[in-house]
């Protein structure tokens, strides 16, 4: 069996998700730190989070990438993972992205979500993001398949990456920024699991709108304003 590699922080934004941290904590891979940042729940998920073991960081600020965010600032680790604390992903399933980050396969390794049951992944939210892939393909030439919020990359070369969005435009503009900047991108297959609780973006056609028109802000940057990750010579 392969050593589950160390020195890891998985930013997990939290808005009342009471319900399923327990699940999504007893699934952190050993000696990995969980981030749960609080985004102003009312649920008691702060105090779940501190018993399941997890590091809770308050951001008062309202929106997904405000969350994101503040836990990419407080991360300290090597490598910086994210996931959704909804128990729609395991995150048991990053370490084959943080090894391929760790052996310099990719800089960036995203989820590609591949649906598991009825109600996993509605046909509102999928067609948003068929959508958000084909506007990415023309702003960068990038053919990915999914833009999920389960990735793995290097701390310092993401906070370089100066992202700015605080809202649902958060994930986008940490690809577009990776792919302007020279960044290799991986996909890698996981199961999508049907969410616990309501969501909070993409659960109705309207919120995936507004989720869409942030994204496509996100699209209209000019290119060329992040700065470079340095690479290994290939």
């Amino acid at each position: 069996m392969k050593t589950i590699p160390s020195d890891v922080d998985v930013v997990l934004p939290c808005l009342n998700e009471a319900e399923a941290l327990p699940w999504v904590l007893e699934r952190i891979p050993p000696g990995w730190r969980a981030l749960v940042v609080d985004n102003g729940s009312t649920d008691g998920s702060a105090q779940v989070a501190r018993a399941f073991g997890a590091t809770v960081v308050r951001e008062p600020h309202r929106g997904f990438g405000a969350a994101c965010h503040a836990g990419l600032t407080a991360a300290t680790a090597d490598v910086v993972c994210f996931c959704d604390c909804d128990a729609s992903l395991d995150p048991s399933l990053l370490i084959p992205f943080v090894r391929r980050v760790r052996e310099g396969e990719a800089d960036l390794v995203l989820g590609r979500r591949r649906p598991q049951g009825r109600g996993a992944w509605p046909a509102h939210a999928r067609a948003g993001n068929l959508a958000l892939a084909r506007m990415l393909r023309r702003r960068t030439g990038l053919r990915l398949r999914d833009l999920g919020p389960l990735r793995a990359a290097r701390r310092e070369p993401l906070l370089a990456l100066d992202l700015t969005d605080r809202r649902s435009g958060y994930p986008l503009q940490m690809v577009v920024r990776a792919a302007d900047a020279g960044w290799r991108i991986a996909e890698y297959d996981v199961p999508y699991l049907p969410r616990t609780g309501a969501s909070k973006v993409t659960g109705t056609w309207r919120g995936t709108w507004h989720a869409v028109r942030d994204m496509s802000r996100v699209l209209a940057e000019v290119p060329g304003g992040a700065p470079a990750v340095e690479r290994d010579a290939r």
